[in-house]
């Protein structure tokens, strides 16, 4: 299992990875495309890829500009083993040490997501648009959960 910055060559293989989730499903998979990657990748923030036999099998991208967790996704058989765990450790140590600035993100109700994110200490602050739930995470709250 290889953890690393994620290439623009990656973008390929990550719409894969980001297409073959069961929760949280983009609507129109063209919503997506590989040039808003690239942007998120190298304009807006910077992206973690986890690969297992060259082949990538999850990513996480923060977008810096919007203060946003803009991805994590995992192919749903490599969940729960670590991985979206330590992508997720990855990209905010890295955020943080950009910006002290809370980061959000939404995800969908009721889902795998929903609880991972509560579990890593993030707040509920409302939701997002009609169907997603919008949590916040400060640098402080960060900082506490590294020490759990």
């Amino acid at each position: 299992m290889i953890y690393r910055e994620a290439k623009i060559e990656d973008i390929k293989q990550i719409q894969i990875v980001r297409n073959s989730v069961y929760e949280n499903t983009l609507s129109n998979p063209n919503l997506v495309t590989d040039k808003d990657c690239e942007i998120f990748l190298t304009v807006r923030g910077k992206g973690w890829v986890c690969e297992i036999d060259s082949q990538i099998v999850g990513f996480a991208i923060a977008d810096l500009k919007g203060n946003n967790i803009w991805a994590l996704f995992l192919q749903p058989e490599f969940e729960k083993k670590g991985i979206g765990q330590q992508l997720h450790k990855l990209m905010l140590d890295w955020y943080f040490t950009q910006t002290k600035e809370k980061v959000w993100l939404g995800t969908a109700f009721n889902t795998r997501a929903e609880k991972f994110y509560k579990k890593a200490g993030w707040i509920e602050v409302g939701t997002h648009g009609p169907k997603e739930i919008k949590f916040e995470m400060t640098y402080e709250n960060w900082q506490k959960s590294r020490e759990r």
